[in-house]
């Protein structure tokens, strides 16, 4: 049954207190909204809920490396080159005139003086012609004594006496030769030195000018070494040199020849070191190294393993400065078996030893230090310092 108007819902009256409850609570609502527009707007975060999860992230960003603090020391700069020991003097030993050997007073390996009988020929020959001379010799002189004693007396002429001195002086240049002849059959040695070979045996045949032996003297040594032409101008005569032989023994030498004239074929110049070799130890034809000091330089010394190229392929070393990587090329200027010295680093630097394989220069980089090469860490990682002055160079 259809309500009619009488019976239809009416709007209730309004309750003033709910409606005062409701209205208040919206205030409040737009309060808090205002505030917390304003906070966000203002840009204030609190360190501990926004800051350090940013620093934390931004750290785990940044590469680790290990750094070692290198200190230029003062370096000698040394040439060094290969050579071969010489002997002193070493020379043939030749026979002076033909004849057959009668007597061999040395033996091969046997150190001589200088003017030592070696062996001796025969003589018989010599001897006769000797006396023939000697006594042309007497004859030439009685014939200008009987010139001269007949110009006294009127009888000569000064012609006679002309010609009998020009046959005594004939007569005594023969005795000169045949003395001469008579030396020449004695081989002496030609200075100091040892035997090192000698062919000679009683009976023997030999001619003028026949090689019999030879004889050297190693005291003192002399290594000839090559110098290239980039280094000419480091070496000179007079300078102090350490020669290590092959076989063991290091001696101190002494610069004593410089080339002036390159070899066609390799472009280098002779130079030669005299050392002294009293004792006769060190035997000639080995082996030596040669250093010589060239002057001084401040240098680090570094690990091969830690020296790279950069972009335009330069060699150098990679340092940390102000947590910022930095590559500095680097001449080196000495190498030993453990490691190299370079030029080319600030005085003190901290060099990195390991990662400087992945990082370049410009990157920023967390820090460690470390004692040695090897990386390891003696320190906590260390953070850029602040306020460094970012145009160091």
């Amino acid at each position: 049954m259809d309500k009619t108007p009488e019976t239809a819902e009416r709007p209730r009256p309004l309750d003033f207190k709910t409606d005062r409850g409701a209205s208040r609570s919206v205030w409040i609502a737009a309060a808090i909204l205002a505030a917390l527009v304003l906070w966000m707007g203002s840009g204030f975060i609190l360190p501990s809920e926004t800051e350090a999860p940013q620093q934390q992230v931004a750290d785990k960003e940044l590469a680790s490396v290990l750094v070692r603090t290198s200190q230029a020391e003062q370096v000698t700069l040394t040439f060094q080159a290969e050579g071969q020991a010489q002997p002193d003097r070493d020379t043939a030993l030749r026979a002076e005139a033909t004849g057959d050997i009668v007597e061999v007073l040395a033996d091969k390996g046997e150190n001589v003086e200088a003017g030592q009988l070696i062996a001796r020929l025969s003589s018989t020959r010599a001897e006769a012609d000797l006396s023939r001379a000697a006594e042309e010799r007497a004859r030439a002189q009685r014939e200008i004594d009987n010139a001269e004693q007949l110009l006294e007396r009127g009888v000569g002429t000064a012609d006679r006496v002309a010609e009998a001195r020009a046959a005594l002086a004939s007569a005594e240049a023969q005795v000169i030769a045949a003395e001469q002849a008579l030396e020449d059959l004695n081989i002496l040695a030609p200075f100091p030195g040892r035997i090192e070979t000698l062919t000679l045996d009683v009976g023997e045949f030999v001619s003028a000018g026949e090689e019999v032996g030879r004889i050297v003297d190693n005291q003192p040594l002399t290594v000839a070494i090559q110098v290239p032409q980039q280094s000419l101008r480091q070496i000179q005569n007079g300078q102090p040199a350490e020669v290590t032989f092959i076989t063991g023994e290091t001696r101190q030498g002494e610069v004593t020849f410089v080339g002036t004239s390159a070899a066609a074929e390799t472009r280098t110049f002779l130079a030669e070191i005299e050392v002294a070799n009293e004792d006769g130890a060190i035997p000639a034809g080995v082996s030596a190294e040669i250093l010589i000091p060239t002057g001084q330089t401040m240098a680090h010394f570094v690990s091969p393993s830690i020296v790279s190229l950069n972009a335009d392929g330069e060699i150098g070393v990679k340092t940390v400065e102000d947590g910022t990587v930095r590559f500095y090329p680097i001449q080196i200027v000495k190498a030993e078996l453990q490691g190299v010295w370079a030029t080319g680093l600030p005085d003190t630097a901290q060099i990195i030893t390991i990662g400087q394989g992945f990082v370049q220069a410009g990157e920023q980089v967390r820090a460690q230090t470390s004692d040695t090469e090897n990386g390891d860490v003696t320190s906590a990682a260390r953070a850029p310092q602040d306020g460094a002055s970012e145009d160091r160079e």
